[in-house]
């Protein structure tokens, strides 16, 4: 048969130049070579050769009438031998057992081994029942192509692969199977280097943070990594053979398409190779900031692309953290300035209040002596201002040594009597504004472990609010309650029926500086909040059903043995 018959037959599969060469078993069960060419032996040595020189090296007239190269022995010896691996022939009557079978490489074959039971005992045990199972289906399958490991004698595997057909063999015609076999060592080899490379290349793609996603040139998923798994939320059978925007919100969904089109027509890369910041669209909807990068692989005449995609969802959480942190700490220096100032001024305002309750209390002295019946009611007026002007003094001293020292006078006081005296100062005008006070105070949750300037101020403070937020209001009603709690806490609770608060408002109405009032500084109840926890306790703000807001604060309570 001249080689370009044998090459239009069997194809590339066997060129030698090939480093993965096999015998088509197509061609074996199709073309008549083994049968016309005559016996195996010897003259199968003749189609051996013709099949298995290299194409771009021989044509019909480099043959003799054997089949024999023409070409000088030196000149077939190199480079051609050293690419060339023969294949052995093989005949096997399946009814019998009886095989015959030339050497692949001198030592393959053993002498003595003549039958099928003989090979199967050089076969590894591991491939003996498919090697089995495959001659013994051969009648059905009208041949076999199997690999198998066979031993060489020397504590050496080779990787064997056995391509033959069934064929009629005189003078009986009885079935009988004929092929080759080839050495496919170096070639399992290849192919288990190439399976460890996948799987290490595999377990990079599982473990890397980012998320890595492959895309052909029209925008089908290809890859999608365990990363992409988590971030997206789809599962990699599900996201595999879907477009890729899938994972985009709109706009871009929708423009996509035209994105890939206009960059296989124009070949400008607006992103290719430059990262930058887009937004992604999760399975359940959300959409997320991510970085994106992108690279291009181009295979003959196609292309795919590569993407890494990096959530940016908690970098901007922390920048925004950040951004939040930096704006507090401007509001803390300003508050540490105004402390650094409150104390200068609390040295210079207590001479001017000491003179204050001096000079009443020396008026009160000389009204004594007075015969005005009006006299008593200025003498107890004058007591009583004598005696806020003393509180002032004490008020900036412990404010002072608050934010100095961290830590107070804390005895045990009665609440009742605290509530009193700050809304002698706090609800003063409240009987102007018609406002209507109701004092729900419990006994058993009287007694309570604070510092009584610090809390005052707290009750003033919250009075005062309560009575700004009823300023234009039909109905004005101040309720103060207090009650003991299971955790040994006492909760005071200061109810108002103005206008209440926004939703929003509620969690910042505790933080510095922020305030709902036109002229407010948006301290005063920053500072509560760092008495009352100061005290160990909480403060906190909601609103009446009924309408206008409610202020609760808990403080540690004392038992009365």
């Amino acid at each position: 048969m001249p080689c370009g018959a044998l090459a239009g037959a069997c194809g590339v599969l066997l060129c030698p130049c090939h480093p993965f060469a096999h015998p088509c078993p197509r061609t074996l069960a199709s073309a008549p070579a083994l049968g016309e060419i005559g016996t195996i032996n010897p003259k199968i040595r003749h189609w051996r050769r013709v099949a298995w020189c290299r194409m771009s090296d021989c044509d019909d007239n480099d043959l003799d009438a054997r089949g024999h190269h023409r070409r000088a022995p030196s000149d077939v010896a190199s480079p051609f031998r050293a690419r060339t691996f023969d294949p052995g022939s093989f005949t096997l009557d399946p009814a019998t057992g009886e095989l015959s079978w030339s050497e692949l490489t001198p030592g393959t074959r053993p002498p003595e081994v003549t039958t099928l039971d003989a090979v199967q005992s050089m076969v590894h045990a591991d491939d003996r029942e498919a090697l089995a199972r495959a001659i013994a289906q051969a009648p059905q399958q009208r041949g076999l192509d199997i690999s198998f490991r066979l031993s060489t004698g020397n504590a050496a595997w080779r990787w064997i692969r056995a391509c033959a057909r069934l064929a009629g063999a005189p003078p009986d015609n009885a079935p009988q199977l004929r092929g080759i076999y080839l050495d496919i060592s170096t070639e399992k080899r290849l192919e288990e280097a190439l399976r460890i490379r996948e799987r290490h290349l595999r377990s990079i793609l599982q473990t890397i943070p980012d998320a890595m996603i492959v895309i052909d040139r029209h925008g089908t998923i290809l890859l999608f990594s365990t990363a992409a798994e988590r971030l997206f939320g789809y599962p990699a059978q599900e996201a595999i053979g879907q477009d890729i925007s899938m994972l985009m919100p709109e706009p871009d969904r929708s423009r996509h398409s035209s994105y890939i089109a206009g960059y296989h027509s124009t070949r400008h890369p607006h992103i290719i190779g430059i990262g930058r910041i887009v937004t992604g669209q999760r399975r359940d909807g959300t959409v997320f900031p991510m970085h994106l990068s992108i690279g291009e692989m181009h295979s003959g005449a196609d292309s795919c692309f590569t993407g890494f995609v990096r959530d940016l969802t908690e970098h901007q959480q922390t920048q925004a953290r950040l951004q939040a942190l930096q704006a507090e700490l401007v509001h803390v220096s300003r508050l540490t300035a105004m402390g650094e100032m409150a104390s200068a001024l609390a040295h210079e305002l207590n001479q001017p209040l000491a003179a204050i309750s001096n000079y009443m209390k020396g008026s009160r002295r000389l009204l004594a002596d007075s015969e005005d019946p009006g006299i008593i009611r200025i003498a107890h007026a004058m007591d009583r201002a004598s005696e806020q002007a003393l509180r002032a003094g004490q008020i900036i001293r412990r404010l002072r040594d608050f934010v100095a020292r961290g830590e107070s006078e804390r005895r045990v006081e009665s609440l009742s009597l605290l509530i009193e005296e700050a809304s002698v100062l706090g609800l003063a005008g409240a009987h102007e504004q018609n406002v209507q006070l109701h004092f729900h105070l419990d006994p058993e949750a009287d007694l309570a472990l604070v510092d009584r300037v610090q809390i005052e101020q707290v009750l003033v403070n919250l009075f005062r609010n309560a009575l700004e937020a009823m300023e234009h209001t039909p109905r004005r009603e101040l309720t103060v309650t207090t009650a003991p709690s299971g955790d040994d806490m006492t909760v005071i609770r200061v109810c108002d029926s103005g206008v209440g608060f926004e939703d929003d408002v509620l969690p910042s109405l505790f933080q510095t500086f922020f305030t709902t009032k036109e002229t407010g500084m948006g301290i005063g109840l920053s500072i509560s909040r760092s008495i009352i926890e100061a005290h160990g306790g909480r403060i906190w703000a909601e609103n009446t059903p009924s309408g206008g807001a409610t202020f609760v604060f808990t403080l540690p309570a004392v038992i009365d043995r």
